[in-house]
């Protein structure tokens, strides 16, 4: 059995990115950050996928990115609501965290290289948040080359590192259509970038809203919100 790391944030995609490694024959190894942000409460998404999916492993990393701040996530700036779709990808978001994508990849990345893992998989998506630098396929392929540069089992010839981002291209819709066929449980992940303290997402956020158009492009309810309508 092939072991692989999977960036799990509790969020759709990173959810469906699990999904799609254990269809695929890999063992995975869930790795999830508390990095200091405000939507923390996914790391309880994080841990009830990584039990319902059962992960070999789920690790929650500790950095602290308010130390550096920049973004909505991490900083004292508001995060944008009621945003047109359209004007989601008009340059990049203040929910952009810096080097974000680059910090989490290098953590699995030295993980993948202990475990003796080939494989890394990352739930980043172009189309949604196409104003996100660390979300392209450019720069999956880079991170790749840097992978088998960067590490003494790429450079020893033990190892060729793959980094998997399988969602890259297809829609919000697409997405939870491919989740829903592997049996994703959406019920358990959270996506909203200002939830309340108990989850409960905001339906505002750029997030919520994008994650509102996929399940309605796909003719589905989201049973995360049929989960707090039968809560209330």
């Amino acid at each position: 059995m092939k072991r692989a790391v999977i960036l799990l944030s509790g969020g759709l995609d990173s959810t469906t990115a699990l999904a799609i490694a254990k269809s695929e024959g890999y063992v995975p190894y869930a790795l999830s950050f508390r990095y200091g942000q405000r939507h923390a409460v996914e790391l309880d998404s994080a841990g009830r996928v990584a039990e319902s999916m059962g992960v070999a492993e789920h690790v929650i990393a500790d950095i602290d990115l308010r130390r550096f701040g920049g973004s909505a996530l991490t900083d004292d700036v508001d995060v944008p609501k009621g945003r047109e779709t359209n004007a989601m990808s008009d340059g990049i978001p203040v929910t952009y965290v810096p080097a974000r994508n680059t910090v989490f990849l290098s953590f699995a990345l030295a993980w993948a290289e202990v475990l003796g893992a080939s494989d890394i998989f990352v739930g980043v998506n172009a189309l949604d948040y196409s104003g996100y630098p660390d979300c392209r396929p450019e720069y999956i392929d880079a991170f790749e080359r840097l992978a088998n540069l960067a590490t003494a089992s790429g450079v020893e010839g033990r190892q060729r590192f793959h980094v998997h981002a399988p969602l890259i291209e297809l829609s919000k819709a697409e997405i939870i259509r491919r989740g829903v066929r592997l049996g994703v449980d959406y019920g358990l992940t959270s996506s909203c970038y200002d939830p309340g303290e108990d989850g409960r997402p905001c339906g505002f956020c750029d997030s919520c809203l994008l994650r509102a158009k996929g399940f309605a492009e796909a003719g589905l309810r989201d049973p995360l919100l049929v989960r707090f309508e039968k809560e209330a």
